[in-house]
């Protein structure tokens, strides 16, 4: 088992920053690929970024590319999520989730944080 919570959402204006972070605890040594994934309201979730288990490789939605960043402490068994030039657009629950595969579909993960909530206004 992984449990995993995020904090550092928050309402920012648009072209302002958030940084997210994702807390892991449990099986954190299994090697597991951590991603973030958003759901705005009356839309479906919607994949951010993802980080590999040892932080080589990262992937983006084209939404988000060149304005966020993910990273990972495995040090500290914790994923940030830098996001940077927010818009409007950008307001979501975002959760992390963890998962064995390296993949941007939502269903392909095995554990999920509670969500942190992110409003970006106009």
């Amino acid at each position: 088992q992984v449990q995993l919570v995020e904090s550092g959402g928050g309402l920012v204006q648009a072209g302002g920053s958030l940084r997210l972070s994702c807390a892991a605890s449990g099986r954190t040594s299994s090697g597991y690929n951590v991603g973030w994934i958003r759901q705005a309201p009356g839309k479906e979730r919607e994949f951010v970024a993802l980080v590999s288990w040892i932080g080589d490789s990262t992937h983006y939605a084209d939404s988000v590319k060149g304005r966020f960043f993910i990273s990972r402490d495995n040090a500290k068994n914790t994923v940030f999520l830098q996001m940077n030039s927010l818009k409007p657009e950008d307001t979501a629950i975002y959760y992390c989730a963890a998962g064995r595969g390296f993949s941007d579909s939502t269903t392909d993960y095995d554990y999920w944080g509670q969500g942190t909530p992110v409003t970006v206004s106009s």
